[in-house]
């Protein structure tokens, strides 16, 4: 048995998990869908990135939970990249779920191509949150239309200084056990398309195991028994 900490992306809950978790739970593992501060139902509460940070942490800790795998989608790599090597001998594994993952002193924004110009402006013009993102972002993602529609029924604006504030690590992310999961949709990319350079460059490691879904951005909704199954894989390498 396994302890499964899910943290799902910028502006969602706990509740993108809905579907993944009974899938863990039937092969007997424990499951602990997380929402970080200021999102969903914690809306409202103040957060940077080391307060997201301490969110993965506080929960490992306050259910003292061992062999943990930690599963961190899209922005939540970060923080969950950073909480991996904060919970010491509890970890068992990290996955990444077609997600960013953290480099020391550097932000989430300062990783976008134009080096999170037009995210902090977007913050900026939006009372220190990166607003909702409108039901055509999710298109061409493999999801249904009554899925997008619980996307943007579930999302809330997500708190800026988390997106904005820089990572750190205490050491090389290519120590710690993790799975990469890299989503891409049938017919979109080259049939040898792969990840990021810096996520490539982890995987040359010995420690780094790369999965593919094809899918697009939030397998969790489009493909969640296929995504638990990865997860049950990745938790017994």
């Amino acid at each position: 048995m396994v302890n499964f900490v899910l943290v799902a992306g910028a502006r969602l809950g706990a509740w993108a998990w809905d579907e993944v978790v009974p899938h863990l739970r039937a092969a007997g593992h424990g499951v602990h869908p997380l929402t970080l501060s200021g999102l969903a139902d914690k809306r409202g509460v103040p957060a940077g990135q080391a307060t997201h940070v301490q969110d993965v942490v506080a929960e490992v800790e306050r259910r003292d939970l061992r062999d943990v795998v930690l599963v961190g989608h899209s922005y939540s790599g970060i923080p969950v990249g950073q909480a991996a090597e904060r919970i010491g001998d509890r970890l068992a594994r990290v996955v990444f779920v077609d997600s960013s993952v953290p480099a020391d002193g550097e932000s989430f924004a300062s990783g976008r191509p134009d080096g999170g110009a037009a995210l902090e402006a977007s913050i900026a013009a939006n009372g220190g949150f990166w607003p909702v993102a409108p039901a055509a972002h999710f298109d061409g993602e493999g999801l249904t239309d009554e899925q997008i529609a619980r996307l943007v029924r579930g999302s809330t604006p997500h708190p800026g200084a988390t997106l904005t504030e820089p990572a750190a690590l205490a050491g090389p992310l290519a120590g710690l056990p993790a799975t990469y999961v890299l989503c891409v949709m049938p017919g979109t990319e080259p049939v040898d398309a792969g990840p990021d350079e810096d996520v490539a460059e982890l995987l040359n490691g010995e420690h780094w195991r790369l999965a593919r879904m094809d899918t697009g951005h939030w397998p969790m909704l489009s493909q969640p028994r296929e995504l638990a199954q990865i997860l049950l894989d990745a938790a017994v390498e």
